[in-house]
């Protein structure tokens, strides 16, 4: 039975309301940057820039080390999230599928990494960076990064794997299926969900991260993106112009990786997988 049109109304109206909110930080970061310095002081606030200008794009990639940064993030990021993922798919099938002592303490254990602050953790890990020479490194920061991104991974991942029948792969086994073989062509192609989630998550964590990159990663060489914006701020004045041009570019690979993901979210794929 079709809602009434009130009911519509309200509904759709509501709706618009909540992408406008959503939207409407985007939408200023891409109108800011097409304005003059000047223009973006202005009081009231222009909401058109009255003279549209590339000026800020041009500083960013031409005048400033955000191209090397975008690299250095590039490199670190989907270092981290492979090296997260993968060693997240390993731990994940053996805490859904294998029974061993002290398995929930186990799980337990590997959640409270998540758990602990960061002011807590920082100092052990700067200290143990310099004693293996990887502080201004790209290894250095895959590995701090892998360290703060794993543990959700884990969980995130243990769960998709629960939801598969055992039976999938049971009768694999008795057809001659190994437990890895089992693992890469039954149980990893029906969790895909699961593992886009994980990687998405473990790779804006670490494109968006800033507290960690600044205290290891001094040298403009290893420098990451977060880093750049903040150098367009200086003690007297902020470059706001440049800040949302380099703010456009750090967002356009999150937003294409959501774009180009956003169907593989959706879950069941497993829907009939056990019928027929």
């Amino acid at each position: 039975m079709r809602a009434p049109l009130s009911s519509r109304i309200v509904v759709y109206g509501f709706s618009a309301l909540l992408a406008a909110v959503c939207l409407f930080p985007f939408l200023w970061m891409i109108v800011s940057s097409l304005k003059e310095l000047r223009e973006l002081y202005t009081i009231p606030p222009s909401w058109i820039p009255q003279n549209p200008t590339l000026s800020n794009y041009a500083t960013v990639l031409f005048s400033s080390n955000i191209p090397r940064y975008f690299l250095n993030s590039v490199v670190i990021s989907l270092g981290s999230t492979a090296l997260s993922l993968a060693l997240a798919i390993f731990a994940s099938y053996g805490f859904a599928r294998f029974r061993f002592r002290g398995k929930a303490a186990a799980q337990s254990f590997v959640l409270v990494g998540q758990l602990l602050p960061t002011a807590a953790i920082i100092v052990p890990l700067f200290v143990t960076l310099r004693w293996l020479d990887l502080v201004n490194t790209y290894l250095g920061l895959i590995l701090v990064y892998m360290i703060i991104t794993l543990p959700l991974s884990v969980w995130m991942l243990t769960s998709y794997f629960k939801a598969i029948p055992v039976e999938l792969e049971e009768a694999a086994i008795i057809d001659g299926a190994s437990r890895m073989g089992v693992l890469f062509r039954i149980t990893l192609p029906l969790s895909l969900p699961g593992l886009v989630a994980v990687t998405v998550y473990a790779f804006v964590t670490t494109w968006n991260e800033f507290i960690f990159a600044l205290c290891f990663a001094t040298d403009s060489s290893v420098k990451t993106l977060p880093i750049g914006l903040a150098e367009f701020t200086t003690e007297f004045n902020t470059d706001w112009g440049a800040v949302m041009a380099a703010s456009m570019i750090m967002t356009l690979p999150v937003a294409l990786l959501f774009l180009s993901m956003q169907r593989l979210f959706i879950g069941g794929l497993m829907a009939g997988a056990t019928k027929g």
